[in-house]
């Protein structure tokens, strides 16, 4: 019963944390929505979920972001204001970090995939193989022999 109710707390946090991704994170904020101390809140997040509240918002604003980049014409920078980063460096390190390219490589690898040039990929990109890119890093590392 116990376990059942710190399960539904935490729930709440990470629901918490999805709908408010494009506010600055505040560990404060979703642990009160839990009810429970941010400290406390932090370890039982990452036993139950296997990462951080901070990692789960880093990983659900660069997943929105692959999205974005490849169904929407934004520059890069206005991906990085819509998904909730204010710092275009910031959001590229992470975003280079997480999928293995830069924004813009990301995106212009997906659209040469492409075979009509002023459609965007979302048009003409089967959504099944669009999808296999956006749950997945891209390596596109060119073995030399």
């Amino acid at each position: 019963m116990v376990a059942n109710n710190k399960f539904k707390r935490l729930c709440s946090g990470r629901e918490y944390i999805a709908d408010s991704y494009l506010e600055p994170f505040s560990l404060t904020d979703a642990a009160k929505n839990s009810f429970m101390s941010p400290f406390h809140f932090s370890r039982a997040f990452k036993e139950t979920y296997g990462e951080t509240p901070n990692e789960f918002l880093i990983r659900l604003r660069i997943e929105k972001a692959k999205k974005m980049l490849i169904t929407e014409n934004y520059s890069v920078s206005e991906v990085c204001e819509r998904v909730g980063y204010t710092s275009l460096g910031s959001f590229s390190s992470l975003f280079v970090k997480h999928v293995g390219l830069p924004p813009t490589s990301y995106r212009r690898t997906l659209w040469k995939l492409s075979s009509e040039p002023f459609r965007y990929p979302s048009q003409v990109i089967p959504a099944c193989y669009a999808f296999r890119f956006l749950n997945k890093p891209v390596n596109l590392a060119i073995s030399e022999k």
